[in-house]
């Protein structure tokens, strides 16, 4: 099976492997990588498409530890954090540290308190909008149509999940609608069966979540849930920032500032992450 490209970002300093989102949304972070590039060696491995073999949670898995080093920080966003996260509890050897940028959920509890958020922030042209794209995708067959509807409503939903996003490009190499849902209908399979989170107790590395307080995504209660199986997670909150803090106008600075210094402190064995935490810091 052919092996997944990875594009490479910076020549000196610890090996960062930065997990995209979606699922099915290569390149998304290339500005995150450009970022870090200054003084980290960061892979950015664009996970399989769909076509070749179905998508699974274990298929990216298995892709990720082909092309990983044998030993490096794994940084993921969204649908990525759980990536890493699964990757960890398979590799643990293999994983320095674990940082989670906007993780999301593992049961109904916090979908359900996802979409009250998401609902309450969409007005009704919004909702029109939505209705129309869903429609569109229910009858649409060619699969180059349906990658453009479902980026479209990325494009919708980024007025929702964000505060202030600065303007500039995200990266992006084309959606793929086939696999998201390939990949997320697994990702809801070994959660009905119990197997995730559960699998996450064999999680060694220090786990940091980076979570917009604005995000949709209940940052609090998927920590409270992660922390049944992974009682070494910290977190860290940041005000006035959505989904992705590296492109929040009013978070990105701290943001950067955070991960950076937790992937510095969680590599050095004689160093202390959770002093160097920043933001809106949880109680202790």
């Amino acid at each position: 099976m052919t092996p997944i490209e990875v594009r490479r970002w910076g020549s000196a300093g610890p090996e960062v492997v930065l997990l995209h989102g979606g699922p099915g949304a290569p390149g998304g972070l290339a500005a995150l990588a450009r970022d870090l590039a200054a003084g980290f060696r960061v892979l950015e491995p664009l996970q399989r498409r769909a076509g070749e073999v179905p998508l699974t949670v274990a298929r990216h898995v298995a892709d990720l530890a082909e092309v990983a080093p044998p030993r490096a920080h794994v940084v993921g966003h969204s649908w990525g954090a759980m990536l890493g996260l699964s990757y960890a509890a398979r590799h643990p050897e293999r994983v320095t540290s674990l940082a989670l940028v906007g993780c999301g959920t593992y049961d109904a509890a916090t979908r359900g308190e996802f979409q009250r958020a998401v609902e309450a922030r969409t007005d009704d042209a919004m909702r029109a909008r939505y209705a129309e794209l869903r429609l569109r995708l229910a009858e649409a067959r060619d699969p180059a149509e349906r990658d453009a509807l479902l980026a479209r409503r990325g494009r919708v939903s980024a007025a929702v999940y964000a505060v202030d996003l600065l303007d500039e490009d995200d990266g992006g190499l084309g959606v793929d609608e086939r696999g998201h849902v390939e990949t997320w209908d697994d990702v809801l399979r070994l959660q009905a069966q119990g197997a995730e989170p559960a699998a996450f107790a064999a999680i060694r590395a220090p786990v940091h979540m980076f979570h917009g307080d604005d995000d949709p995504h209940p940052g609090p209660a998927i920590r409270e849930l992660l922390r049944r199986w992974i009682p070494q997670l910290e977190y860290t909150g940041f005000a006035r920032c959505g989904h992705e803090p590296w492109r929040e106008r009013h978070a990105r600075e701290p943001f950067l500032r955070a991960l950076e210094a937790w992937l510095r402190a969680a590599g050095n064995p004689g160093g202390s992450p959770a002093m160097l935490r920043r933001g809106t810091e949880e109680p202790p």
